[in-house]
């Protein structure tokens, strides 16, 4: 009996040569050299590279697509952004985040994104941010898995009545709980946030994401509760803190520290290059700081890093397309990882690494029995496409085609000439 799908010819990192994958029954059945199988489809990757899918571990899907709305943020700080968030959401509909968020995952997809995880903001009286994001998560569940983050943007305390609202979207089956406990009116109220919601986690069995010290403030330290906390709850590996860019005011002693103690904890970070590369710093004289985690330092230190899109188009970023790999190559740029080995790790962190923030590692890759999920970049190597960031010549999802984009063309006119330029260094021969 034929496969269902055949990829012929495609590179996979770390392996020498091409091999083909076979497909059958939307797993993947055989991989290996020349399987030489019958297929009821056939795509000839032709030497390009096909990797597991890409995985946006933070991406604000109820804000995508309304920057403007109502006003544009002129100073360009997230304080600004917060504020004209705040001013537009309580006029927002159900079907209005459904329709928005739903276009950003078709764009994802489309790019070899097929795993979010999204923050819904939960705090106000309007809950049409998550149970807008719900009804996506649902809706397009063979297309993109989707894990919903409860996200209290405007923290657990400084309203009486957002603690309730976090737990009733706890109660409507968001996968997450999240907390930002820095935007807290005081540091004691943040420690507060932050114990809540590793309770309410630990109770309801969910999995938790804290956007934590989203801030230039070198004396915020939220994370160290974080991961004492994860230890304390048994939580390895279900605790993430996205942002962590106070981390790049931090001095050398304290931050040796901390990256032990993240470590031992098994907890996750997550780096969104876009809007924390135009925020962070902002108010800074020159020298200005680098308002990053400390990627590069992190991964030498053992702990899992992983990256997210955060903002597309909305009030804290008018730019953005939800291509992950042109992300992962600005991380690359603000975080010196720069090394012929480490700028491979930046694809790593763009998706095995991802897999492992949201807990989905044991269902992901490229190996015999696992889901046939799949994306073949036009370029042949995981170096190549943090260069070139190329387009994603086919998306699969469960031994299904769900995207296919035709590679570019440029030809050069010269001199009564015509020459295609590939953007590939010319072969040398020996």
């Amino acid at each position: 009996m034929p496969a269902d799908l055949l990829v012929r010819n495609a590179r996979l990192a770390g392996r020498d040569g091409v091999c083909d994958l076979a497909i059958e029954g939307g797993r993947f059945t055989r991989v290996g050299t020349d399987l030489g199988v019958d297929a009821k489809e056939t795509l000839d990757a032709e030497g390009r590279l096909a990797s597991p899918p890409l995985v946006d571990c933070h991406l604000h899907l109820d804000a995508s697509l309304t920057a403007g709305k109502p006003r544009h943020n002129e100073s360009g700080t997230l304080l600004e952004g917060i504020q004209v968030w705040g001013e537009l959401k309580p006029s927002l509909t159900e079907d209005d985040v459904v329709a928005r968020a739903s276009e950003i995952v078709r764009w994802s997809a489309a790019q070899g994104t097929l795993f979010i995880r999204a923050h819904a903001d939960v705090s106000g009286d309007n809950d049409a941010m998550v149970r807008g994001l719900l009804r996506v998560r649902d809706e397009l569940a063979d297309l993109v898995t989707i894990q919903v983050t409860a996200f209290p943007q405007d923290g657990i305390f400084a309203d009486e009545a957002d603690e309730a609202r976090l737990e009733r979207a706890i109660e409507l089956g968001v996968d997450c709980v999240g907390g930002i406990p820095h935007y807290e009116p005081t540091s004691e109220l943040g420690l507060m946030e932050v114990h809540r919601v590793f309770e309410l986690a630990r109770e309801h069995g969910r999995r938790i994401d804290i956007h934590c010290d989203e801030t230039g403030d070198a004396n915020s330290r939220f994370l160290e509760v974080m991961a004492d906390d994860t230890i304390k709850h048994g939580l390895t590996s279900r605790v993430t803190a996205s942002h962590c860019t106070a981390m790049g005011s931090y001095e050398p002693y304290y931050s040796s520290k901390l990256h032990g103690f993240l470590r031992s904890s098994g907890i996750n970070i997550v780096v969104n290059p876009y809007a924390n590369s135009l925020i962070q710093g902002r108010l800074d004289p020159y020298p200005k700081r680098r308002g990053f985690a400390q990627l590069k330092e992190l991964l030498r230190a053992g702990v899992n890093v992983s990256l997210g899109n955060d903002v597309i188009m909305d009030p804290w970023y008018q730019l953005g397309k939800a291509d992950l790999v042109h992300a992962a190559n600005l991380a690359l740029h603000f975080t010196y990882m720069s090394g012929l080995d480490e700028i491979p790790e930046m694809l790593a962190c763009a998706t095995w690494r991802g897999a492992k923030t949201l807990g989905v590692e044991d269902e992901y890759g490229i190996e015999e029995g696992k889901p046939a999920h799949l994306v073949v970049f036009d370029a042949p190597s995981p170096v190549e496409v943090l260069r070139l960031q190329p387009v994603r010549r086919w998306v699969v999802r469960s031994g299904r085609v769900v995207a296919e984009t035709t590679p570019p063309v440029t030809r050069l006119f010269h001199e009564g000439r015509e020459e295609t330029i590939t953007f590939a260094p010319p072969a040398t021969g020996a």
